[in-house]
């Protein structure tokens, strides 16, 4: 009996014990956690900056353009050959060529032709000159037989009045005969003239169909006029919009090509309207390209549009600035068409006391912060500075090293 009383008391102990544990693990304070972060006031530089976006392009370049045939035919212009798209090429040196075989053929047909016409002109001459010949034989004939009609109707003193009579007639009809043939023969030179002019000009166009495929031939070879990087044009192949290739048929002076300069680059880029007034030609940029992460290069904005305009794919009321930006760098990969953006520092303050901008708040008006002093953090009143995006300038009101509240 004295054995269970204590097994009971063990047990009633140790049951205290575990439960006083439980309750004293339970009941002790959870370390706090803090829900603001600390930022530590630096010497830093601080810029402010506008973002603007577009594309680049090249101030020097030549538009290359399929040739403009003069002939009257519209023969099709098929790529015969064509520079690998990206390569350099020098000034003179072939880049594109016309297939011309089926125009090649067609001056030799041509030149047929003129033959056949000044051939023609040669012989209606010579026919001319037989024609004239005859009339005027007809009219040497019709003369003296005026002469002689003439002379039968002189008064003679054994023709009865009759006979006289009817010898005037003759002779006037002879003169009248004569008369009209001499007109014949000036409306005859008039004719041949008009019909050598008819055959002379029709000899002149050929001969100018034929000039105009001689001077179309030549164009076909399609040369550089300037050193430079060969990049290809998009245009309409089969409904489909592609770069120009080899073989692909061209329209009478469209655009296939541009041959520019790399080290003439520039960004095609569009500002906000309200951004503008910050904006000035001279201001340093820096671009970025969103094909290129970690390539950075020196602009300067050297244009701006003078009047905004908008686009059909944005509000009517969104208006855009275009500004053209230099790049001041080179770097074989840049390229027309390309993506990039451009950084353009209106405002910088080097050494100088910066602080995160979310730390910054206002009181009764006034700009202050939260700084720790001990274990506390105290209300202090600043003046800023310049700022951006994430971080101000103080111009009074902290020092170096002090540690800021973050809310």
């Amino acid at each position: 009996m004295r054995f269970k009383m204590l097994l009971l008391a063990a047990a009633a102990a140790l049951g205290g014990g575990a439960l006083y544990m439980l309750e004293g693990s339970q009941g002790s304070p959870k370390p706090k956690v803090s829900d603001f972060k600390v930022a530590t006031a630096t010497i830093a530089s601080i810029a402010r900056t506008v973002r603007l976006t577009g594309q680049t392009s090249a101030q020097r370049y030549v538009n290359i353009t399929a040739p403009r045939p003069r002939a009257p035919e519209s023969n099709t212009l098929i790529l015969l050959k064509l520079v690998k798209a990206g390569s350099f090429v020098r000034k003179g040196e072939e880049v594109a060529a016309i297939d011309a075989q089926s125009t090649l053929d067609h001056i030799d047909d041509v030149k047929d032709t003129v033959k056949q016409a000044d051939s023609d002109v040669l012989k209606r001459k010579a026919e001319q000159a037989i024609e004239s010949e005859t009339l005027r034989q007809t009219l040497r004939q019709a003369k003296s037989d005026m002469e002689k009609a003439r002379l039968d109707a002189k008064p003679a003193g054994i023709l009865t009045p009759i006979e006289r009579q009817l010898l005037e007639l003759n002779a006037e009809e002879m003169e009248a005969r004569y008369t009209e043939l001499q007109k014949s023969v000036a409306e005859q030179q008039a004719s041949f003239a008009a019909e050598m002019r008819i055959l002379a000009i029709t000899a002149l166009r050929q001969r100018r169909h034929l000039e105009r495929h001689e001077h179309d031939v030549p164009t076909f070879n399609i040369k550089a006029s300037m050193d430079g990087l060969a990049v290809m044009q998009p245009i309409w192949r089969g409904g489909d919009m592609g770069q120009v290739e080899q073989g692909d048929q061209l329209g009478s002076g469209q655009l296939f090509m541009k041959i520019v300069d790399p080290k003439s680059m520039q960004v095609e880029a569009t500002a906000n309207q309200v951004e503008t007034s910050e904006l000035r030609v001279g201001q340093h940029v820096t671009v970025r390209f969103d094909a290129f992460p970690g390539l950075e290069l020196p602009g300067t904005i050297y244009s701006m549009g003078a009047l905004a305009t908008g686009s059909w794919l944005q509000s009517y009321y969104l208006r855009s600035v275009p500004v053209r930006i230099t790049i001041n760098g080179f770097d074989p990969r840049v390229i027309p068409d390309l993506s990039a953006s451009a950084e353009v520092v209106l405002e910088k303050s080097d050494k100088v006391l910066a602080i995160p901008m979310a730390a910054v708040h206002t009181r009764d008006g006034q700009p202050s912060v939260r700084v720790r002093e001990g274990d506390q953090f105290v209300e202090r009143a600043i003046a800023l500075g310049i700022h951006n995006e994430s971080q101000v300038a103080v111009i009074s009101g902290l020092k170096a090293g002090d540690e800021v509240r973050i809310d």
